[in-house]
C-alpha cells in the first residue's frame, strides 16, 4: 500500500489499516488469537493468498504475531499485540457509526462471524441501563457459544461455557442478528420458537435493552 506521505496521525493509521479486509481481520482477532483457518471462516470470500499478505504486514508492523500452541493442539495461531489490542475503542466506535448504514433486511448478505457479533454485544451496550445489574447470560448461536456477563454497569464478553448462567438462549446467527437489530421482535421469535430461553421467560427481552442496536 502507497503512503499518504501527509503528517497527520490518521493518515498514518490509514496507512497501516486501511486496506482492504484489514479492519476485518482485526475485527476478528479482538475476540482473542485465532487459526488461519478460523480467520477464513469468519471473512467470507477472503482469498488465503490476501489473508497470508494481510497477515505477513500486520505482523510486521506490530500490530499481531503468531506462535504455536503447546501439545496436543500444537496450532499456529494469531494475536493481536497490546498495540493491536488498543485499536478496540475505535473499532467498536466505527461499528456504532455504520450500523446507519445497516440493509432494511438480512436477505442475500452474509451472517456475521462470532467475532463480529462478539464486537456488536460490546459496542452496543447501554451500560446506563445496566446500574445494579448482575446477571449472566449464555448465547448458543448455532454451533459457538458466548457467555455475556453483566455486572453493575460492565460487561464482559468470553467464549465457551466457563460461569453458571441465569439465562440460557439457543438460536442461529441469523435470528439473533434480527433480533439484535431490532428487525425481528422478540415475542414474535419466541412465539415462533425461533429461540428458545432457558431461565427467567423475560430474560431474552431484559438483555436485549442491554445490548442491542435500539436498546
Amino acid at each position: 500500500m502507497k503512503s499518504y506521505n501527509q503528517f497527520c496521525a490518521l493518515a498514518y493509521a490509514l496507512d497501516v489499516i486501511g486496506e482492504r479486509w484489514t479492519l476485518l481481520i482485526i475485527r476478528e482477532l479482538l475476540t482473542g488469537p485465532r487459526r488461519f483457518k478460523d480467520l477464513i471462516d469468519g471473512l467470507p470470500d477472503i482469498s488465503t493468498n490476501l489473508l497470508t499478505e494481510r497477515l505477513k504486514s500486520l505482523e510486521h508492523d506490530g500490530i499481531l504475531t503468531r506462535h504455536t500452541l503447546p501439545p496436543p493442539a500444537g496450532s499456529t495461531v494469531y494475536e493481536l499485540t497490546p498495540f493491536g489490542q488498543d485499536l478496540e475503542t475505535a473499532v467498536l466506535e466505527l461499528g456504532k457509526w455504520g450500523s446507519r448504514l445497516l440493509p432494511p433486511t438480512m436477505e442475500g448478505v452474509a451472517m456475521p462471524s462470532l467475532g463480529a457479533a462478539t464486537l456488536a454485544l460490546k459496542a452496543f451496550f447501554h451500560p446506563e441501563q445496566a446500574q445494579n445489574i448482575r446477571e449472566i447470560f449464555e448465547l448458543h448461536l448455532d454451533s459457538e457459544v458466548l457467555q455475556i456477563q453483566v455486572k453493575d454497569g460492565k460487561l464482559h464478553v468470553q467464549q465457551g461455557q466457563t460461569l453458571k448462567a441465569d439465562a440460557v438462549f439457543q438460536t442461529t446467527m441469523e435470528i439473533f442478528m434480527g433480533l439484535f437489530s431490532g428487525q425481528l421482535p422478540p415475542d414474535h421469535a419466541l412465539a415462533a420458537g425461533l429461540i428458545r430461553v432457558e431461565g427467567d421467560s423475560a430474560a431474552l427481552s431484559r438483555f436485549l435493552r442491554l445490548s442491542s442496536v435500539r436498546g
